[in-house]
């Protein structure tokens, strides 16, 4: 178990991001571990095939964990909320090579018949590590790209179900209930899994909360980075990503008390939409959009808000409640 303590000034320090190269990592383990990740036999059916033509020998080694650990490198604490994945690329490729070669060595550290495309790191870090950036973004291209609006958008409706509970309810929301292996007693946060107990604070350090569609039943900590403490965990309603359209549909009783035109457009309204988004979501002229968004917002269901240019609407706490059943 895992003990990260907070002190009283620490949960303003709390934040959320959406990383690429988190997407990346979980997805490679998901990949490797179909018994754990059961849930993602159709992603691993769909991507596989292209995985084998593009023969990404470097990644796939890199990322093979045979002593259960991954280099700490490829996984940035995104300086920024919705990082870019070739400006977290930037960050791996900045790293100093003599810590590739360590991390990359400590991976494969007391394993038999250490494949060639490792033993390169040892002696040639500099291109080791131009390899596996170009295999990275080629994985990225086949495997997640693809899939990369539903899980931005189930990562943002994370974000902003945490960003309202703790609007409603303080910022201990941010932490509660994240996840059923986590736990918060009012100073740490627990996390239950492994042997032995570890206390760590933040030491001044933030913590950053990254949602992440490929995490599963799992969740990832982040403790060693330089840039800060993080937890990769799955978002709400992680599971209807891989349900073949990436929306979840109202419920038949919300679709009753509502009409079907105005609980799909609650429901939709799990991430923040602005009019025009939820008339191409739904399939609605401007002007029904608008109409149905207006009747949600006067009886307290939605809230809008500007975002730059845009007025986005969001499901309030009530509206979370009537529609949360959907999601």
């Amino acid at each position: 178990m895992i003990r990260l303590a907070f002190a009283p000034a620490d949960l303003a320090g709390v934040r959320f991001a959406h990383s690429p190269m988190a997407e990346v990592i979980a997805s490679s383990v998901a990949l490797t571990k179909p018994d754990q990740f059961w849930m993602y036999a159709s992603w691993r059916a769909q991507v596989r095939p292209a995985l084998a033509a593009a023969r990404l020998e470097t990644f796939l080694a890199v990322l093979a964990r045979p002593r259960g650990w991954m280099p700490d490198f490829l996984s940035p604490v995104p300086a920024v909320a919705r990082p870019l994945l070739r400006d977290e690329l930037a960050t791996i490729a900045a790293t100093p090579l003599d810590q590739v070669a360590y991390e990359v060595a400590y991976t494969w550290r007391g394993i038999a018949d250490v494949p060639p495309v490792i033993a390169r790191f040892d002696r040639d870090p500099a291109g080791g590590l131009a390899v596996l950036l170009r295999e990275i973004r080629q994985y990225f291209e086949l495997a997640v790209a693809p899939y990369w609006p539903r899980l931005r958008a189930a990562a943002e409706a994370e974000i902003a179900h945490r960003a309202r509970a703790a609007a409603e309810d303080g910022p201990r929301a941010l932490v509660r209930a994240l996840h059923p292996t986590l736990s918060w007693d009012e100073t740490a946060l627990r996390i239950g899994y492994g042997d032995h107990a570890v206390d760590l604070g933040l030491d001044g350090h933030g913590l950053t909360l990254m949602p992440s569609g490929f995490t599963g039943p799992k969740v990832f900590t982040m403790v060693e980075t330089t840039q800060g403490r993080a937890l990769w965990y799955p978002p709400r309603g992680y599971g209807t990503l891989w349900d073949g359209t990436g929306r979840t549909e109202p419920t038949a009783a919300l679709a009753a008390l509502l009409g079907p035109t105005r609980a799909a457009v609650l429901t939709l309204l799990a991430v923040p939409h602005s009019t025009g988004e939820v008339a191409a979501a739904l399939g609605l002229a401007a002007a029904t959009a608008s109409h149905h968004l207006t009747t949600l917002r006067d009886a307290g269901l939605i809230a809008g808000s500007r975002v730059g240019r845009k007025l986005e609407y969001l499901r309030t706490g009530l509206g979370e409640q009537l529609g949360g059943g959907a999601g």
